[in-house]
């Protein structure tokens, strides 16, 4: 590989700096730029060279990252699929839950119920004695 030196203008806003970036030049790449652009001009030629070059890295950066997205996708999958199985215990959970305080609360309102009928049929009995006693008359002794 040859290091050729590229020159470009970058505009940001309405200044331009100029920048230089240096790209290694496969020989493969220089002799097909020069075969196919006989006649250019260097500008061109370089410019093409460099394209062609980054556009090489991006494939083998993308074929070579293919394996780190799989990776990363299979790790995302693995830790929505723990997630999700946790939020299905802790719902089977709270489900249970509930269950559980329903039946408490309708065994605590049988027990309340049973303690106010049995309060009610006890101020009946008092009322009935107290009212025997009202009216029956006094015994003299």
């Amino acid at each position: 590989m040859t290091a050729n030196k590229i020159e470009s203008f970058k505009p940001t806003g309405i200044e331009s700096t100029k920048s230089v970036v240096i790209v290694g030049i496969s020989s493969q790449t220089d002799e097909l730029v020069e075969i196919e652009l006989a006649g250019k001009s260097d500008e061109v030629k370089r410019e093409t060279k460099a394209l062609i070059e980054a556009l090489k890295r991006r494939a083998e950066a993308e074929s070579a990252g293919t394996l780190t997205r799989e990776t990363y996708l299979k790790a995302v999958r693995q830790a929505r699929e723990l997630i999700e199985g946790r939020k299905l215990m802790e719902r089977d959970r709270l489900e249970d839950s509930w269950v559980v305080i329903q039946d408490e609360a309708e065994r605590n309102w049988h027990l309340m119920m049973k303690d106010v009928v049995d309060f009610s049929f006890r101020l009946q009995k008092a009322a009935i004695a107290a009212w025997e006693t009202f009216n029956n008359p006094y015994s003299q002794n």
